[in-house]
């Protein structure tokens, strides 16, 4: 056999297994480290602009024709935009999870080209840009002024000369921008009165910059071709484009003919100043330059960041001084942390499964030889992981801490077994031999089924599919590499270090004695009293078989109703709406995706009245940064006025922050000291509150990160409604007023907020043509007054800087701060008079939209929202799904969008529900191919619904919700349930074709693996508690799988040792039955002659049980006829034995005549040792036959 090779070779063993350790060891200091694989769907982003266009125009314009090329790109998942009134097209196209994203990016380039003929010629100039990136910020660096010496722009500017492209080079960054950024730019203010009075317009001024301020290239002196004389070949230089205010103001607008000269500085000033004032940005409270800075899509998070900051680091060593930097806000401490925490569980995990171990063995030889596995089996792993392309992340290490608790069971199943014969006298080596002819299948089963579990997990699609499939694979491996551990080191190993019977314990073993010699006596003497106590109830559970799967059937109900509820029928009106934790009785368990965690910051997104001036905006956001900054915990608080990300729009009226805590060893202390909840939910809901008390002039709406980076911008929901029958913009405001009307009588979701409003106050100019016509002014040149005067009027550029800048002209603040003196502003018309606008043009009040937002072609509007405490996403998915169905009315329709788009689409996907039936299947198949029969699996499968059971009642007494991670514990649970189920059923087995009767067998099996089955079992229990009680970064996740685990393991554990026995104990009296009655019978005949059969037993036994009666009583009528005529009474003694004799030839207690009773004496399960024989022949007839077809096939 395999493993007696390596009991001969020890040393051959032992160098497979440090070869494997050592590949393992080389690969895990290579492997990539991440929070997570590469899960999150691809994203492209396209963006132009139209210069002047408002919304509406950008939305019909520029939108319509690209979204309708983009449309149906291969892999899309869908689509959103978002048009604004400053003339700005974003769209983002979302990809299935895997898609190439170089890929994704040519296919939308290809279609974007097909749309560059329907743009307008503005747009194409200006071009369209397609780029690769992530939809979550990675980090935030601030750079500022520590003594205040420089302001904003100075610090805006520096940002955008010295570091932005600096940053956007380095190996994983995607995008790189600014928040408030302030580009340099010469503006040039006008005063309008002065121009009007000097008979000049802004066009004129606007002429002569086209005509001063420009690019000149000169030439050459002597270029070729040239005389020979010319000795030198010189360039020409002139100054053409200007560079300083002091040169702008010496443009000359005109000269008189007196020689006098109108310049620029006659009719304004010209300063170096901002390109746009729309947006600013601070860090605690104090002018800052907010860099943001997004990973790509497939980079590696930790190191894109550490990369950065090591760049930062380089570049500060040049920062003029007083200028400093800091990360104020930063996604990858909670990546490190979490990563750092799982380890410290996995750690934590091999050393309560060394003390389980060590409990039951109690011989450090005995327990060294599982222990050792635990490094083969895990290391080795990482050799696989980096040939398959995995990275180090919470879902591998996941993994392997689920894994320690797994890869000692074939190992210590091998030792018991070993030390089981050595107690029996044999020698250690004799002993591993006979071992292993007796382990080796077991070992070889659940290998192969802990493997096959994890089959099913290749037909899941999307996240949900990247998720099970970290898992499924380094499992999978670390289950393999164990079983090979066990056939080949664990018996070689056992061979040597354990000791004869009898012999003196070393001195390691003689201080273990000393100190923990009574606990083990008390420890094997309440198992041994326990043990009597299980077989005792195991013996009464194989009498009683009918009650216990009577029992077994009400297990399975219960559930079934833990994930769907009880029938309304069933549940007593007084219960009805009642909850155990969070198990309702009508609904079941609630569903969930993937669970929300303490990421150590949380977003404020701010929104003021409509049309509010971005200095209101600025005093409501600088008001909450007081409020916020001084709350224990916080650690940075960047602040942006003018723009939100989470709500993605760019308006005077919107506000942004950026909040990050402590680190958590930092907030530990704090609770500590304090006594405050200090974590993420405790921190958010002391400042929601600050919010709803101090600041009541607009709405301040908190958001945590998602779940996942990458998989949206914010936690909570995000629910699109779409107007798919055209019904108009305002139509869509009506209908999502409506919605969040109506959610807020719900008791499941709550905070729902959106942006979009159809009629914000706008000024509408209204342009008399006519009158234009009749006072010779051109309409043009009103537009170009109304755009120069109260627009940024762009006009050309000039370079500083090593860079290209923008001139803006525009009229001066005191212009523009009241709508009435519009009409003041005066144009040249035709016969040189200066014509006021008021005279052309008349000026109303309109409301229309400052953005407009499309999802997959449709107009749209988001609704923001998030579920109550304890409601789960899934529960609060169908809640808003019911309010949508019964507010909307037709023409309108709703889609879910990021994260939630994931969970619906994981929920719609036939395989995802498949999963468990598959893996069961998987599992019986492998077991059917192990135990060439299809009726013993039974007795293995139909345990597994136990662990599901143990698992739901686990996640409800915590008030949890059905999640991936539940669902994948379920999958492991399902491969250990099998495993335990194993143990018994193969010794069993065993034993029976060895020749006890099935109770003997089952009972012996019982016995015997009992100490293996809790050794194994409490090794993985113990291992997976680091799960259940672990803080700090990513403890939910991590809890959420550990208790799905945990009580799943304790409850397949309780229900099969007493289950599996006597499903054993039936399948085999099915399978004797069946050889006994119809040895090589095919299935579908006996299905077909079933009706015969049941007609001969219900007619025809009993007609003939008739016929024996009626016949003895003639023979007795008979013999009582033939005594009378001779005279004589039958004697007693004769009619004893009369009786004792049936016509059949048998005695009465079913002997053949002339059988010893022994031969026939009936066991304790009703079984005798003719019927064993006649059971065992007929299976070894079987077999004889199945062989001799196979031989006859191969033939």
């Amino acid at each position: 056999m395999f493993s007696h090779f390596f009991i001969q070779r020890p040393i051959f063993a032992s160098v497979l297994s440090i070869v494997i350790t050592l590949a393992g060891a080389v690969a895990a200091i290579t492997l990539p480290v991440a929070q997570y694989p590469q899960i999150t769907p691809p994203s492209i982003m396209v963006q132009c602009t139209y210069p002047g266009a408002d919304a509406r125009v950008v939305a019909e314009s520029v939108a319509a024709p690209i979204e309708q090329q983009v449309n149906g790109v291969e892999d899309m998942l869908y689509m959103v935009s978002q048009s604004n009134n400053g003339g700005s097209y974003t769209l983002t196209v979302t990809f299935k999870p895997g898609v190439n994203l170089n890929f994704a990016q040519v296919l939308v380039q290809n279609r974007i080209n097909l749309a560059l003929p329907l743009l307008p010629d503005v747009v194409k100039q200006a071009g369209v840009t397609t780029r690769k990136r992530n939809p979550d910020i990675l980090l935030v660096i601030g750079v500022f002024s520590p003594k205040g010496r420089y302001d904003g722009i100075y610090l805006s500017n520096y940002v955008t000369i010295k570091l932005k492209d600096e940053i956007a080079r380095v190996d994983g960054v995607g995008d790189v921008n600014q928040f408030g950024q302030q580009d340099y730019s010469m503006r040039l203010w006008l005063d309008p009165e002065r121009l009007a009075e000097l008979n000049l317009t802004a066009g004129d001024v606007a002429n002569a910059l086209r005509e001063q301020n420009l690019q000149v290239a000169a030439g050459h002196f002597g270029q070729q071709p040239a005389p020979a004389h010319i000795p030198f070949e010189l360039p020409i230089t002139v100054l053409g484009r200007l560079s300083e205010p002091a040169e702008f103001e010496d443009i000359v607008l005109r000269s008189d003919s007196d020689g006098r000269k109108v310049r620029i500085k006659d009719i304004g000033h010209v300063e170096l100043s901002a390109k746009s004032l729309d947006s600013t940005s601070k860090l605690d409270g104090r002018d800052n330059a907010s860099l943001a800075v997004w990973a790509l899509p497939d980079a590696n998070s930790i190191a894109t960041a550490d990369r950065v900051v090591q760049r930062m680091e380089q570049l500060k060593k040049s920062f003029p001084e007083d200028v400093d930097y800091t990360v104020s806000l930063d996604m990858t401490p909670f990546m490190k942390e979490s990563i750092h925490e799982v380890i410290r569980t996995l750690v934590e995990a091999v050393i309560l499964v060394a003390i389980v171990v060590l409990l039951f063995l109690q011989n450090w030889r005995s327990a060294l030889i599982p222990l050792i596995a635990v490094p083969v089996a895990i290391v080795g792993t990482f050799a696989v992981m980096a040939a398959i392309g995995f990275t180090l992340n919470n879902l591998t290490l996941f993994g392997l801490v689920l894994a320690i608790g797994i890869v000692v069971d074939d190992a210590i199943v091998v030792v018991e077994a070993v030390e089981h014969h050595i107690e029996e006298g044999m020698t250690p080596r004799a002993a591993a031999h006979k071992a292993m002819d007796e382990v080796s299948g077991p070992v070889v089963a659940v290998a192969l089924v802990l493997s096959a579990v994890f089959v099913p997990c290749a037909f899941i699609s999307g996240i949900t599919g990247m998720f099970f499939r970290q898992f499924a694979l380094t499992i999978a491996v670390s289950t393999v590499i164990s079983a090979f551990n066990s056939l080949t080191l664990s018996p070689a190993l056992a061979a040597i270090l354990l000791p004869r019977r009898g012999a003196r314990k070393d001195l390691l073993g003689r201080v273990l004695d000393l100190l923990l010699g009574w606990f083990f006596r008390l420890f094997n003497w309440t198992f041994r009293r326990s043990t009597s106590l299980y077989i005792r109830v195991v013996g009464l559970a194989l009498r009683g078989s009918a009650i216990v799967l009577l029992l077994y059937g009400g297990l399975l109900g219960l559930t079934w109703a833990g994930f769907n509820g009880f029938p309304s029928s069933v549940i007593p009106k007084p219960l009805r709406g009642t909850k155990w934790g969070s198990f309702d009785l009508a609904n079941g368990l609630p569903r969930g995706y993937i669970p929300n965690q303490d990421q150590g910051r949380f977003y404020i997104a701010v929104q003021l009245p409509d049309a509010t001036a971005l200095e209101r905006t600025q005093k409501a956001v600088d008001h909450i940064q007081r409020l916020v900054q001084p709350l224990e915990g916080v650690l940075h608080v960047t602040e942006i006025s003018g723009q939100s990300f989470t709500y993605n729009a760019n308006a005077s009226n919107f506000g942004q922050f950026f909040v990050s805590f402590d680190s958590f060893d930092r907030r530990r202390e704090l609770a500590r000291e304090l006594g405050l909840d200090m974590s993420s939910t405790g921190i958010t809901l002391r400042v929601q509150e600050k919010l709803d008390q101090e600041v009541p002039e607009g709405r301040a709406a908190l958001f945590t990160p998602p779940p996942v980076s990458g998989l949206g911008s914010a936690s909570g929901f995000k629910l699109i409604i779409e107007d798919r029958g055209d019904l108009g913009l305002p139509e869509i405001q009506k209908q999502v007023e409506r919605v969040i009307a109506r959610s807020q009588t719900s008791d499941k979701v709550e905070h729902l907020s959106c942006i979009f409003r159809a009629n914000v106050p706008q000024l509408h100019v209204d342009l008399n043509r006519e009158q234009c016509e009749t006072m010779g002014v051109n309409p043009k040149d009103v537009f170009d007054t109304l755009q120069i005067y109260l627009g940024s009027f762009y006009v050309n550029d000039f370079n500083r800087f090593g860079r290209t800048w923008q001139v803006i002209l525009q009229a001066e603040g005191r212009f523009r701060n009241d709508p009435s003196k519009v009409k003041l502003l005066k144009v040249r018309s035709a016969q040189g008079d200066m014509v006021p606008l008021g005279a052309v043009l008349s000026i109303r009040e309109i409301g229309g939209p400052i953005n407009i937002g499309r999802y997959n072609m449709y107009p749209a509007a988001a609704i923001l929202g998030a579920t109550k405490p304890g409601v789960s996403s899934g529960q609060g998915i169908e809640e808003m799904e019911r309010i949508c169905r019964e507010v909307l009315p037709p023409g309108m329709a709703f889609e879910w969008s990021e994260i939630n788009f994931m969970e619906v689409d994981a929920a719609k996907n036939i395989w995802n529900n498949l999963i468990f039936p598959l893996a069961v299947v998987f599992v019986f198949l492998v077991l059917a191919a192990q135990y060439e029969s299809w009726a013993l699996p039974l007795a293995v499968i139909l345990v597994v619904p136990m662990c599901i059971l143990g698992s739901l009642t686990g996640v409800a007494a915590t008030g949890g919700d059905v999640n991936i991670f539940t669902q994948i514990g379920f999958v492991v649970l399902v491969g250990l349930a099998s495993k335990n189920a194993i143990l018994i059923v193969e010794f069993a087995k065993h034993k029976r074709e060895s020749g006890l009767s099935r109770h003997e067998a089952t009972l012996q099996a019982c016995k015997l693996r009992l100490r293996p089955i809790l050794m194994t079992s409490f090794a993985f229990i113990f291992g997976v508690i680091p799960l259940i009680l672990g803080t700090g970064a990513g403890a939910e996740m991590r809890r959420t799988l550990g208790i799905a685990v945990f009580s799943g393991m304790v409850g397949v554990t309780f229900f099969g040792i007493f289950l599996t026995p006597v499903f054993f104990n039936v399948v085999e009296w099915f399978i004797d039955w069946r050889l006994v009655r119809s040895q090589r019978a095919n299935l579908v005949g006996r299905v077909l002659l079933f009706p015969l059969y049941a007609l001969k037993m219900a007619v025809v036994w009993p007609l003939g049980q008739l016929a024996r009666a009626l016949e003895r009583s003639r023979l007795a009528a008979k013999r009582r006829s033939a005594a009378a005529a001779n005279g004589t009474a039958p004697r007693a003694d004769d009619k004893s034995r009369r009786s004792e004799t049936i016509t059949d030839g048998r005695n009465r207690d079913g002997r053949p005549p002339g059988a010893a009773p022994e031969q026939h004496a009936k066991d304790g399960n009703g079984e005798t040792a003719a019927t064993r024989g006649a059971a065992q022949a007929a299976r070894s007839h079987a077999e004889r036959g199945n062989e001799e077809n196979g031989n006859e096939k191969r033939q």
